[in-house]
C-alpha cells in the first residue's frame, strides 16, 4: 500500500475520531450541567480509575501505556471544560479578584524597601529599577529581609531568585517555605562582573579574590586563569568590594559591580570577567499583603503533591490541557518529611485571562497543598 493511501486512511480514522471527540465533549457538558445542579464535584477518582481499569482490559499490553495516556488526557481535557462550564471559584479565586480590585493602578515611587547586602548590591539595582525612589533599608542576610517584610518593617523586600549561569539561589526558594508573602513584581538585571582592585594592584599581584559565592560561580573560567588563587565567599558582591578597600590589601581582588569600583574607589582592572556575556539575574519584589498590579501576566506557585505515581503528570497535564506555558519548575526536598518535594511553578498567564481562575481551581484539585505566591509583570 503507498503512503498516500496509508495517510488517506489515517484521514478517515482522525474524521471519525473529532466527531466522537465533539460529541463526548457535549455528554461532558451535560454531566457538567448535572454536577452543578446537584451540589457535585467535577472530579470523580473513583470513576476515572473504573473507566481506566475497563479499558486497559481491552487493549493488548504494549498499546496500554499509549491508551493510558489518551484517555487520562480525555479526562483532564474534559474536567478542563466542565470547570469552565460551572463556574468553578474557590476562596483563592475570590482572594485574587478582591486583589485585583483594591490594589492601586502603580506602584507607589518611594516605599521602604528591604534588601539584602549594603550600598552598591545588584539588589540596589534590581529595587531602583521596578521603583522610582525606593528608600532602601539594608540586611545582612536573606531571612532577614523576609522578616523585616514578615514583621511589617518594610512594605517591600527584593530578592534574587535565579541566575542564567549560576542557576537557582536555593536559599531564597527554602525561606520561600517558611514565610508568608506575596510576589508583587520581577526584574530582570544584566549582570556584569568586574576584577576590582585597590589602586596601584596588578593582576599579577593577586593571591586571593572576594565575592559572593554565585558571583565566584559565574566566573569560574576567569578565575581558573588567574592560576592558584585563593577563594573567599562573602555575603555579596558589594559587601566583598568594601572589605577589599578598607584592607588596602595590593594582593586581593573583588568581583563585583563597576558601581562599586566608584561607590568605594576601587580600580577595575577587568570588565565583564563572567563566563557567559549575556548573563542575567532575576529579581522578585515581595511583600505581606496581596498585591495585584495591572498588567500581570506571570504568577508564581508552590505545591506538595500526593506521594504516588502520576501525581506530577497530572497537574502538568491540567495546565497543558488549558494552555498554560510553564516558564519554570523547581522541586525542593520538605524538611522533615520522607522524600516529600515542594514544587515551585512560574506560569506564563494573564491574571484576566478565562483560563486563570480554572487554573487555580486546577492546581488546588491535583495537589495536596498550593501556595499562591502572586500574580505580577516582569520588569526587563
Amino acid at each position: 500500500m503507498s503512503m498516500e493511501k496509508h495517510r488517506k486512511r489515517i484521514d478517515e480514522i482522525d474524521e471519525k475520531l473529532t466527531q466522537l471527540f465533539l460529541e463526548r465533549m457535549g455528554v461532558s457538558a451535560d454531566i457538567a450541567e448535572f454536577k452543578k445542579e446537584n451540589g457535585l464535584p467535577i472530579r470523580d477518582p473513583g470513576r476515572e480509575r473504573e473507566k481506566l481499569s475497563s479499558i486497559m482490559e481491552k487493549a493488548s499490553p504494549d498499546m496500554q501505556p499509549y491508551l493510558r495516556s489518551l484517555y487520562l488526557t480525555l479526562f483532564e481535557v474534559g474536567r478542563a471544560h466542565q470547570h469552565r462550564l460551572s463556574g468553578t471559584s474557590s476562596g483563592l479565586s475570590d482572594r485574587v479578584e478582591a486583589a485585583i480590585a483594591e490594589t492601586p493602578k502603580i506602584l507607589p515611587d518611594a516605599p521602604l524597601v528591604a534588601c539584602q547586602g549594603i550600598e552598591g548590591a545588584y539588589s540596589q539595582i534590581a529595587s531602583e529599577k521596578m521603583f522610582h525612589a525606593p528608600n532602601i533599608m539594608y540586611f545582612s542576610n536573606f531571612e532577614s529581609v523576609f522578616s523585616a517584610i514578615d514583621q511589617g518593617l518594610c512594605r517591600y523586600g527584593v530578592l534574587p531568585l535565579e541566575n542564567s549561569t549560576a542557576g537557582s539561589v536555593n536559599a531564597i526558594y527554602d525561606l520561600m517555605m517558611k514565610y508568608d508573602f506575596s510576589i508583587v513584581r520581577s526584574a530582570r538585571i544584566k549582570v556584569d562582573h568586574c576584577l576590582l582592585v585597590n589602586r596601584g594592584a596588578s593582576v599579577g599581584d593577586i593571591k586571593e579574590i572576594f565575592s559572593h559565592e554565585q558571583a565566584l560561580a559565574q566566573c569560574a573560567g576567569f578565575i581558573k586563569s588567574l592560576g592558584n588563587v585563593k577563594i573567599t565567599p562573602c555575603e555579596n558582591t558589594a559587601g566583598a568590594a568594601k572589605m577589599l578597600y578598607e584592607s588596602g590589601r595590593k594582593d586581593a581582588a573583588a568581583l563585583s559591580s563597576s558601581s562599586c569600583a566608584e561607590l568605594y574607589g576601587l580600580e577595575c582592572l577587568r570588565s565583564s570577567v563572567q563566563d557567559h556575556g549575556g548573563n542575567f539575574t532575576r529579581f522578585i519584589c515581595i511583600s505581606k499583603k496581596l498585591e495585584i498590579y495591572p498588567g500581570a501576566d506571570k504568577t508564581s506557585v508552590m505545591l506538595i503533591l500526593p506521594h504516588k505515581p502520576g501525581s506530577l503528570y497530572h497537574a502538568l497535564s491540567g495546565l497543558y490541557a488549558l494552555g498554560v506555558n510553564i516558564n519554570k519548575l523547581e522541586s525542593r526536598p520538605l524538611p522533615e518529611s520522607d522524600f516529600e518535594f515542594m514544587f515551585y511553578f512560574d506560569l506564563s498567564t494573564s491574571v484576566y485571562s478565562g483560563s486563570f481562575k480554572q487554573m487555580l481551581v486546577r492546581l488546588e484539585e491535583s495537589s495536596k497543598m498550593l501556595r499562591y505566591l502572586g500574580s505580577y509583570m516582569e520588569v526587563v
